[in-house]
């Protein structure tokens, strides 16, 4: 006999009945997280056990909204966003048992933050270049080498990690993917200072940093698989997120018009009503994809999705500041700040007009992504790939 799968009407009950014995009033965030975590009320499509209870993916805006509105704890989603975007979900499809549990609870709670180390100098966009050695030593890994954009290392406890383990053969086949401790010895992390004066992202140098074998995530060379899975939840949850209507940047650039009658301008107007527009598509696309993503694993419609927000960002920021005119010219804090999270719409004009540069470059660059869309789904002839079946020891470097 099979336990059927909980409903709306059972998850509402649940979370009733958890806020019946928990206060939000009266209970310690951390302590009133943790136990929602426990109770399966997290991720309510997770398994039991794992912050969920095997419930459709779609009844997760209802639990989300009844928390909401009983005035409950959040885990501040805005500061973890590698961990709960793009770490979670390749935790739960390739981690051992006992890594999901160890690692899955303190993540969802927001006590670890996570950052992700497969960018490098050398291979950026072509991830599959990387050269970061990881070194089988008896039952753990020796890693060494440099990533680089890495952002949040400075508040991270933990990396989604990719490594090369055989050199021996193509790019795409000698990767191996791990989880690592960034309090571990040999990480080392510094600044990038970025164009909008801060350092919300790193350099990370790790000089023979021991990983156990049971923090490798898939078999061993079947890195790129992994990180596949990662990128694509990555776009999803950079370009994809739930937002209402007029959320976002052309919130901001839609409440600025109306607020400031001596700034408009016939010819303003019109390039507002098209940005809201666009907005407003890629927003519903946006819905669309969330959709698709309750019956599985994110495709490579997340590039689409991601490639729009990119595009949108930098538009309607470059527009902000035309509508704001000599106003549009003040920076606010040109101090080195590290911040703890991305925010485009508490911010000034100035800093979503430089930040919204890098969304081009960070998740995937508007370039590969393009790629995606015309191979993988609008099944156009792929790239020329010369170095396909080459071993990466003999690529050019």
């Amino acid at each position: 006999m099979t336990t059927a799968e909980p409903d709306a009407e059972h998850l509402s009950t649940r979370v009733e009945e958890f806020l019946a014995d928990h206060d939000p009033a009266g209970t310690e965030p951390l302590e009133f997280l943790r136990a929602r975590f426990d109770a399966g009320l997290a991720w309510v499509h997770y398994p039991e056990g794992l912050g969920g209870l095997g419930a459709p993916r779609v009844l997760q805006t209802g639990v989300d909204a009844a928390f909401d509105a009983a005035g409950a704890p959040r885990n501040h989603p805005e500061r973890n966003l590698i961990g709960l975007g793009m770490a979670a979900p390749t935790i739960l499809a390739f981690a051992p048992d006992a890594l999901k549990r160890r690692l899955l609870r303190p993540l969802w709670t927001g006590e670890e933050i996570w950052c992700q180390l497969f960018s490098e100098p050398g291979a950026g966009s072509d991830l599959a270049a990387l050269g970061t050695r990881a070194v089988r030593d008896g039952d753990h890994w020796l890693v060494s080498g440099q990533k680089v954009w890495t952002s949040m290392a400075h508040e991270a406890s933990w990396a989604i990690l990719v490594a090369r383990t055989d050199p021996e053969v193509p790019k795409h086949r000698g990767m191996t993917y791990f989880v690592c401790d960034m309090r571990a010895p040999g990480v080392e992390v510094r600044p990038l200072r970025q164009i909008t004066g801060e350092a919300e992202f790193n350099e990370v140098f790790l000089t023979d940093v021991r990983i156990p074998d049971e923090h490798r995530l898939g078999e061993v060379g079947q890195g790129w698989r992994v990180a596949t899975t990662t990128l694509m939840n990555e776009r999803v949850a950079i370009g994809g997120g739930a937002a209402p209507r007029e959320g976002g940047m052309i919130g901001v650039v839609a409440g600025l018009w109306r607020d400031r009658p001596d700034l408009r301008t016939p010819g303003l107007h019109d390039a507002l009503m098209r940005q809201w527009v666009a907005a407003e598509a890629a927003r519903v696309t946006g819905e669309r994809l969330r959709l698709q993503l309750n019956a599985g694993l994110p495709g490579p419609e997340g590039s689409a999705v991601k490639l729009a927000f990119a595009r949108l960002n930098q538009e309607i920021s470059g527009l902000e500041l035309e509508i704001l005119g000599d106003e549009g010219l003040r920076y606010d804090d040109w101090t080195m700040r590290r911040p703890t999270e991305v925010d485009f719409t508490r911010r000034s004009p100035g800093y979503r007009y430089l930040r919204a540069k890098g969304n081009s470059i960070e998740g995937g660059t508007s370039e590969i992504l393009r790629n995606i869309i015309a191979e993988r789904i609008l099944g156009l002839p792929g790239e020329i790939r010369v170095d396909k079946d080459v071993a990466w020891k003999d690529l050019p470097k």
